[in-house]
């Protein structure tokens, strides 16, 4: 293969997957609208089920940590990955049906999109939260069918002392990436207030912030999500790639990624 067939990964990259649009309902009479993005040609080897930043501040499905993971992980990675709105939110994808509840309702959301994972038969299934969505992760996450958690920016904010006892009781791991730089929650403060949970892992991310912004952070969250959930594939991730056809995303998506920092504040 020349050189010329070689692609650098950047923040607009596509690499092949299988993706579909998917709708989940919830208990309570809802309406989800998702998308599930698979490997092109082979099985996933396990699952991520995400959980965006805080709607009523521009959080999405297409927030940009979870939109550059649907794009790359299930080539790099061979993992799935399952993105949806959360009730109320909108995306390009479409609008969820329903109210945002302040993460109470939402729980409903939570179990649906895990009960999706566990009926389509999607291996090795974990949470992955981001701001709002670590909350949600801690709030409604102890499910049997999930095997653990990772936490993108754990605020604390509406999760309690409680929630962090029933994971702690749960057992399963709890994986929280820290930014040194965090608006919210650094890393000092993490470790005492996630000591109630005695599996949970901090990792301090030196440099970073809350937002992950650049490819340097986006890298390095995703690195540490595949080392945890499928150890096997090996870390760090390429940066290139020379397989299939590789497209580029459309240059006006670069600008929603401002909406996604701005969700993630929350």
């Amino acid at each position: 293969m020349s050189d010329d067939d070689v692609t650098t990964i950047r923040s607009l990259t596509v690499l092949p997957a299988r993706r579909e649009e998917i709708e989940l309902d919830t208990a309570d009479g809802l309406r989800l609208v998702g998308e599930l993005a698979l490997p092109a040609e082979r099985e996933p080897v396990a699952t991520l089920v995400t959980l965006h930043p805080l709607p009523t501040h521009g959080g999405y499905m297409d927030s940009h940590v979870y939109r550059k993971a649907a794009w790359r992980l299930p080539a790099l990675a061979d993992l799935a990955v399952l993105r949806f709105n959360t009730r109320g939110t909108s995306s390009p994808r479409g609008t969820s049906e329903g109210e945002f509840d302040g993460g109470e309702a939402e729980r409903f959301d939570v179990t649906a999109a895990i009960e999706y994972a566990e009926f389509y038969d999607l291996p090795r299934r974990w949470l992955v939260g981001w701001s709002f969505g670590t909350e949600l992760a801690l709030m409604h996450g102890t499910d049997p069918s999930v095997e653990g958690a990772i936490l993108l920016s754990p605020p604390l904010h509406r999760a309690t002392d409680a929630d962090l006892d029933r994971w702690a009781e749960f057992g399963k791991p709890l994986v929280v990436l820290v930014p040194e730089l965090d608006d919210y929650l650094r890393p000092e403060e993490a470790r005492r207030r996630f000591a109630r949970v005695p599996q949970a892992e901090i990792i301090a991310v030196e440099g970073a912030k809350h937002l992950w912004v650049g490819e340097p952070s986006v890298r390095r969250v995703l690195d540490e999500i595949v080392a945890r959930v499928a150890p096997e594939v090996g870390t760090p991730l390429p940066t290139t790639w020379s397989g299939a056809q590789v497209d580029a995303a459309d240059s006006d998506t670069e600008t929603t990624d401002q909406a996604g920092y701005d969700a993630s504040r929350r």
